[in-house]
C-alpha cells in the first residue's frame, strides 16, 4: 500500500486515529481515561516549593504542578494550560502560556504579534496570509501563528479557523466564574489526526479500517519490546521507572559493519518507534560496538530523525560509558498503559 493513509476507527472502545505511510504504520493516537494535554483550567494556588521554584495547584483533575512562578500566593486563581501527561503519582504539569491551536492557526493571546510559518518561503503567498491573518484577527489583541498547512489552503477555511481560535480564547479569557473548572478539553484523537496530519494523505473512516489497513498488525509489534530494524538488526526497547533503556543489536550480521549498520538505522527509526510507543523522560540508547569516528555520523542521523517529531526532544549526548542519552517530552501517554 502506497501513499498516506489516515485511517479513524477505535480500539477497545477508544477513538483512535492512526498514519501508514507506504504500508507501514507511521503514528498512532489513541484516547485515554488521563487529562488530555491543551486542556485550559481555572486552578488554584495550593502551596509553593521553594526548592524547585514552583507552586501546587488545584484542579477538577487532580494536583497540577506549575514551574517557575513569581507573585503568586496561595489561594489566588489563575488559568493554565496542561502540557503534557503526568508519570504515575505526580502531579499534572501545566503552563501559563496559553495556546489555542488549530489546523491553520495558533492563537497566543500573552505574546501579541503574527507570525507565519518559515517553511512558507513564496512571498506573494505569505503577503495573501497577512491580508487574511490582519482581517481575521481584526482589533483582538491577541498574537497569531499562521502554520504550515496555510500554505496554499483555501482563504475562507483558514479565516474560518483563525476566527474559532479567537472566540474559543476570548471565551476562555472572560469567563468570569469561580473555583477550579476546566475551561476547555483537549483534542481527541480524530481532531489532533485532522490538526496535525497536514500533508495530503487518502482518509478512511469506516469502521473497522484498522483491521483492512493492517494498523492492528503493526500494533502487535509496536506492543511489544522488540522493534526490527533494516538489514536484520533489531532494537530492545524497555521501559523502567527510571529511564527508557534502547539496546542495539545486529542480529545475524558478523560483519566489521555490523555495529555501524545497526547503529544508523536504529538513528533513523527510535523516533517512531518511541512515538508509536508513547515514551519519553530520560531516554538511554546502548549502541553496538562502533568506532568513534563514526558517532558524529550517529548523532547527525539522530537528531535528523526527531527534527520532524511530534514531540520536543534533546540530544543530550555520550556518556563515559560509551551510552547516548535524550531527554524527550512525555507528551503521550504509554502504549502499554493504554491497551493494558
Amino acid at each position: 500500500m502506497k501513499g498516506r493513509t489516515i485511517i479513524l476507527d477505535h480500539i477497545d472502545g477508544r477513538e483512535a486515529a492512526a498514519l501508514m505511510v507506504d504500508g507501514q504504520l507511521e503514528d498512532l493516537l489513541i484516547d485515554s481515561d488521563a487529562p488530555t494535554p491543551g486542556t485550559i483550567y481555572r486552578a488554584r494556588a495550593d502551596r509553593p516549593v521553594k526548592g524547585q521554584g514552583g507552586m501546587f495547584l488545584t484542579t477538577p483533575d487532580g494536583p497540577a504542578f506549575l514551574r517557575q512562578v513569581k507573585g503568586l500566593a496561595p489561594g489566588q486563581e489563575l488559568l493554565v494550560q496542561l502540557t503534557g501527561y503526568a508519570e504515575a503519582g505526580k502531579a499534572l504539569p501545566v503552563s501559563q502560556k496559553l495556546l489555542f491551536k488549530s489546523r491553520y492557526a495558533i492563537v497566543t493571546p500573552e505574546a501579541p504579534g503574527l507570525n507565519i510559518s518559515r517553511s512558507i518561503r513564496d512571498e506573494e503567498e505569505r503577503d495573501r496570509l497577512l491580508e487574511i491573518a490582519h482581517d481575521a484577527i481584526g482589533g483582538s489583541g491577541y498574537g497569531l501563528i499562521l502554520r504550515s498547512a496555510c500554505d496554499g489552503a483555501d482563504s475562507t477555511d483558514i479565516e474560518e479557523d483563525i476566527l474559532a481560535m479567537v472566540s474559543l480564547a476570548s471565551q476562555v479569557l472572560e469567563d468570569a466564574g469561580s473555583g477550579p473548572e476546566v475551561l476547555a478539553e483537549g483534542d481527541t484523537p480524530h481532531l489532533l489526526a485532522w490538526r496535525d496530519w497536514t500533508d495530503p494523505a487518502d482518509i478512511e473512516r469506516e469502521a473497522g479500517g484498522f483491521e483492512r489497513l493492517g494498523v492492528l498488525d503493526a500494533l502487535e509489534t509496536v506492543r511489544g519490546i522488540r522493534e526490527p530494524l533494516s538489514g536484520g538488526a533489531f532494537l530492545f526497547i524497555e521501559q523502567t521507572r527510571a529511564l527508557v533503556a534502547v539496546d542495539v543489536n545486529t542480529g545475524a550480521d558478523t560483519s566489521l559493519a555490523a555495529g555501524v549498520k545497526a547503529n544508523m538505522a536504529c538513528a533513523k527509526s527510535l523516533a517512531r518507534a518511541l512515538r508509536l510507543r508513547g515514551l519519553g523522560g530520560q531516554i538511554v540508547i546502548d549502541p553496538a560496538p562502533m568506532p568513534k569516528k563514526d558517532r558524529r555520523a550517529f548523532e547527525t542521523a539522530l537528531r535528523a530523525s526527531f527534527r520532524s517529531d511530534s514531540e520536543d526532544t534533546v540530544l543530550v549526548g555520550w556518556t563515559t560509558l560509551g551510552h547516548f542519552e535524550l531527554q524527550r517530552k512525555r507528551g503521550r501517554i504509554p502504549l502499554k498503559e493504554v491497551l493494558a
